[in-house]
């Protein structure tokens, strides 16, 4: 098959909707297809993957308590077309397919088999309440719709109902699971609480700072390590300083091929997010690597893992129960490990291995679908579509 993968998100950008297509695209590209990402650019990287294909450039724009840069220019639409018709797509695969402007014009265009993922849980879901009545006509040029959870899956058909499918977001497994070389100024006596996550305040990393405040002065032995893009709140430094906390290090953003490092220096994964999350793709890398996980009964933080399975699900914007889980785990290392092997039972049903045979078997769904001649109209149903205005 011959497949357009499309975001309206800028590839120059980390986030979780480029890493779906690029590991996506990879695990395509290995089982044979040919394969094109679709996509604005701000500013191209040193080397630009092979296939990509640029449209436009971004601006950004705040959504769902963070920032997403898209383009908004008018002007593609001829591009597009020429585009379109150069590639000859077999399926276009587009991500947040009602995001503008990108998406919608390709919609608009498009003679292929078009599949949508939706990625998004917002909550509220202001914005699609806003413009359902407008988005309708192209929601219903899918032909296929996935979901990456059924938090996923609750808010977008509360506003476009539809068949969708349920196909999670993907990990490496094996990438996140295998030994990794150390990070020595980690390889000491100190128990490791890690965070990973761009610091955004719908990650809740104050109230990781606020509970780690209080569990540092009985487990001394104690060690907070922030990875992750960004720069934290103004109060995440003033509860350092007000608090006069030890042993956190913000490390920054990471590369991917460094990751795996950060878990395997763990003892403990810990993640505080708010909401607005529709997937825990950091607590499966977790729990591939083997940790215990504490984190938030968000919804979909809740869709991959189960309290007291793979770790302790707390409520969120609780610092207090954030501080007894942690406390729990740091007390009880035998209950640690349990967790941890239980995760890493849990993890491979998402490795991207079977997440892209779960795509290709859905494309090929809908290619068949729409080879089928439909069958030949009654005579009553005949009599009725030659009345219609």
């Amino acid at each position: 098959m011959k497949i357009g993968l499309v975001s309206p998100y800028d590839y120059a950008y980390p986030g979780g909707v480029m890493a779906h297509i690029f590991h996506l695209s990879q695990h395509l590209i290995k089982a044979g297809h040919e394969i094109k990402v679709i996509a604005p650019l701000s500013s191209p990287p040193a080397i630009l993957d092979k296939g990509f294909i640029r449209l436009g450039r971004s601006v950004p724009v705040p959504t769902g308590g963070s920032t997403a840069r898209i383009s908004l220019s008018v002007w593609l639409e001829p591009r597009i077309k020429q585009l379109l018709k150069e590639e000859s797509f077999d399926v276009i695969h587009l991500h947040e397919p009602l995001a503008p402007i990108i998406p919608l014009f390709i919609l608009q265009l498009s003679q292929a088999v078009n599949v949508g993922t939706f990625h998004a849980f917002h909550g509220s879901g202001r914005t699609y309440w806003l413009t359902k009545y407008i988005l309708r006509r192209w929601h219903n040029k899918l032909d296929g719709r996935i979901a990456v959870s059924k938090p996923a899956l609750s808010f977008v058909s509360r506003h476009f109902p539809g068949d969708y499918r349920v196909i999670p977001n993907g990990i490496e497994f094996s990438r996140f699971s295998t030994p990794a070389r150390p990070l020595q100024e980690f390889q000491d006596d100190k128990l490791n609480i890690l965070f990973v996550g761009r610091l955004e305040k719908r990650k809740g990393l104050k109230y990781l700072l606020g509970a780690y405040s209080k569990l540092k002065w009985n487990h001394p032995n104690t060690r907070l390590i922030v990875v992750g893009p960004g720069n934290p709140e103004p109060e995440a430094y003033r509860f350092i300083a007000e608090r006069n906390i030890e042993d956190v290090v913000f490390v920054g953003g990471v590369s991917y091929e460094d990751l795996p490092r950060y878990y395997q220096a763990a003892d403990i994964f810990c993640s505080p997010a708010t909401g607005k999350e529709s997937f825990g793709i950091v607590l499966l890398e977790a729990m591939a690597a083997g940790k215990p996980i504490v984190a938030t009964s968000i919804e979909g933080y809740s869709s991959v893992m189960t309290h007291g399975q793979q770790g302790l699900l707390v409520p969120p914007n609780d610092e207090e129960a954030l501080e007894t889980s942690l406390e729990t785990l740091l007390e009880d290392a035998a209950l640690r490990e349990e967790l941890g092997n239980n995760g890493r039972q849990t993890a491979p049903q998402y490795d991207w291995e079977v997440v892209t045979s779960q795509i290709i078997d859905y494309y090929t769904f809908l290619l068949n679908s729409r080879s089928v001649t439909p069958p030949p109209l009654s005579a009553m149903e005949q009599k009725e579509e030659s009345t219609r205005p």
